[in-house]
């Protein structure tokens, strides 16, 4: 029935592929002959979604088990909404093309803050209430998962459970669990109370939040025997965790349209504003061989010409050099190109250097995030002048023209003495090209700069720190402005009020679910999209719920202060984050793991020794 109604809808929509399924290596199961049903939500649209690699090594996983059937679920975008309510079309899977609110379980995986109230509008259009206090059947649960879930508290009331840390184990735990309370009949409640007993499960219900007159958190008390720490997941041999031989192939391009192949994960590089670099701790890799098989894997199976090595720091790998000589030894036979992104520029070299510049023709990207030695020592990024005016050396000399720096305004002990280091990088940067007697004849530099403003995230030294007034960063873009070379140098700024909103949901606690629903109701959704983002209705919603933003954002935490997720273990300690607090202000920075251990606990709680 609903292949026939899409039929008649899908020619009115841009880019109708995003909504049919039938991709090259997606899943179709006979629905007689599963027992278990998951729709794999992204909370965002089908080409950003279909990019993401979590989707891909979970998806295929759970339909590995002949008697699961994973299916992905997209948000739609406007055009496609209007059609699908206007013919009576609820959300579905793209593998059926059947209502997701059928499934046993609907998972969203949460990347970014400014996707919340997408899980409304989806689970709307699925036909199902948003508030999970209204979803009384056992089936299906909503979850969520994904970096976003080390503070839930924002969507307390609109999900049944969520995942902390990596979902590679756990994930099927909780499937196993629900088909067993489903053959027993079990309530959603007594499922909600076991499914807690599980290592890295949250089950918001079973938590009470009181607040101190000052509207600070002044307890948070776990009920019916549920953890009053829920420790993350982590998966502790990586060389041998579970990854997809295939990926889906889409029918039109995607944001990150190619094969990608995870070569380790975790960081060991300590930046205090860096919230992946603490989450996604332990640091592990995998052996060159695995990598190896991965990528031939991959770009065999679904006839990808590029490959991108990923990672939070793919030049920290221990065998960095062996790794690029046994891939390369394959991708020149295979005419496959490596991609290698997140390359430190203390790291670069001209080995680098060549293995990268067939596929990046355009520029290299380094970020040294401060204008200054001192801000980058407050900021714990361990690189110097030095390191970034010798990577722009290398690149120059193998040919490239054009560099792109990123920078971050409003961190911690700011001043404008900071800002001008940045105009003083990128005309020492200009300098040094024009000093090169072998540079490019005939081209000019380019020099991008990308200013993003400073956003304080739990599970960060910085988790203390307020974001500045939206007065003071104009102050300061509008100073940059002005000491810039601007003939020679481009700048792009983020949008404060998006920062502003995301630093409030980053840092919020369980009374926003009412400000979500709010906004949501205003009209609200696909806030990460410019031409969808209505700010002033984010704003009316925050007043109408008696509720100042500012609260979350531009206040500075005591370290005694009970915060929001303080009920969530990510396996570094709080009394770590304080250390290295104090620090930034001290304006002394911490070496990365190889040099030193930091002590930041997650070796310990694993069982590991450390570098």
């Amino acid at each position: 029935m609903y292949k026939e109604k899409l039929d008649r809808i899908l020619l009115k929509v841009q880019k109708p592929s995003r909504y049919i399924g039938g991709e090259l290596n997606s899943v179709e199961k006979d629905p007689d002959k599963v027992s278990m049903r998951f729709a794999f939500c992204f909370p965002d649209t089908y080409d950003i979604g279909m990019s993401h690699l979590g989707m891909k090594i979970l998806y295929s996983l759970m339909n590995e088990v002949p008697e699961y059937w994973c299916e992905r679920v997209f948000m739609p975008l406007p055009d496609m909404e209007e059609q699908m309510r206007k013919n009576d079309i609820l959300l579905y899977g793209l593998e059926s093309l059947e209502p997701i609110k059928n499934s046993d379980m609907i998972g969203f995986t949460l990347q970014y803050e400014l996707s919340f109230s997408n899980i409304l509008s989806m689970l709307d259009l699925a036909g199902l209430p948003v508030y999970a206090a209204d979803r009384h059947e056992l089936t299906p649960i909503v979850c969520a998962g994904g970096p976003c879930v080390c503070n839930a508290e924002p969507i307390a009331d609109f999900v049944d459970l969520c995942i902390l840390g990596e979902g590679e184990e756990v994930n099927l735990e909780l499937m196993r669990l629900l088909e067993k309370c489903k053959a027993e009949g079990t309530s959603k409640r007594e499922f909600l109370i076991r499914a807690a007993q599980i290592e890295g499960i949250y089950v918001p219900s079973l938590y009470e939040v009181r607040y101190n007159d000052d509207n600070t958190v002044s307890s948070i008390t776990p009920l019916e025997n549920a953890p009053a720490k829920v420790k993350k997941r982590i998966i502790r041999d990586f060389d041998k965790v579970y990854y997809p031989e295939t990926f889906v192939v889409p029918f039109s391009e995607i944001v990150h349209d190619r094969a990608v192949v995870e070569v380790l994960r975790g960081c060991i590089r300590g930046c205090r504003f860096c919230q992946a670099g603490y989450l996604y701790r332990p640091f592990r890799e995998k052996s060159v061989g695995t990598i190896e098989k991965e990528t031939i894997s991959l770009c065999e199976t679904t006839g990808y010409d590029e490959v991108s090595l990923t990672s939070l720091s793919t030049s920290d790998h221990s065998d960095i050099e062996k790794m690029l000589g046994v891939l390369t030894e394959y991708s020149d036979a295979a005419s496959v190109n490596l991609s290698l992104p997140s390359l430190r520029v203390d790291k670069f070299s001209k080995e680098l250097v060549d293995r990268i510049k067939s596929v990046r023709k355009s520029g290299l990207t380094f970020a040294p995030e401060a204008g200054t030695q001192r801000l980058r020592d407050v900021i714990n990024k361990n690189i110097s002048e030095e390191n970034v005016l010798n990577g722009c050396r290398l690149a120059f000399e193998g040919g490239y023209t054009a560099v792109k720096l990123y920078f971050m305004l409003g961190l911690p002990t700011e001043t404008m003495e900071d800002i001008e280091g940045i105009a003083d990088l990128c005309q020492k940067i200009i300098d040094l090209y024009y000093s090169m007697p072998d540079r490019p004849k005939g081209k000019g530099i380019k020099i991008s700069v990308s200013l993003s403003t400073f956003i304080p995230k739990p599970f960060t030294p910085f988790q203390f720190e307020p974001q500045p007034e939206e007065s003071v960063i104009r102050e300061r873009q509008k100073h940059l402005m002005e000491v810039i070379n601007a003939r020679k140098v481009t700048v792009s700024r983020s949008h404060f009020d998006v920062t502003h909103l995301e630093a409030a949901l980053a840092r919020g606690d369980r009374r926003l679910s009412k400000v979500i629903h709010t906004a949501w109701k205003k009209g609200c959704k696909l806030d990460g999209w410019t031409e969808y983002y209505q700010y002033d209705k984010w704003i009316e919603a925050f007043r109408e719920c008696g509720i100042d933003p500012s609260f979350y954002v531009n206040r500075t935490r005591s370290y005694d202060e009970i915060l929001p997720w303080d009920h969530m273990d990510v396996l570094v300690s709080k009394d770590f984050f304080i250390r290295e607090n104090k620090k930034a202000h001290d304006e002394q920075t911490t070496p990365n793991c190889r040099e030193r251990c930091s002590g930041c606990g997650v070796n310990r709680c694993v069982g590991r020794e450390c570098f």
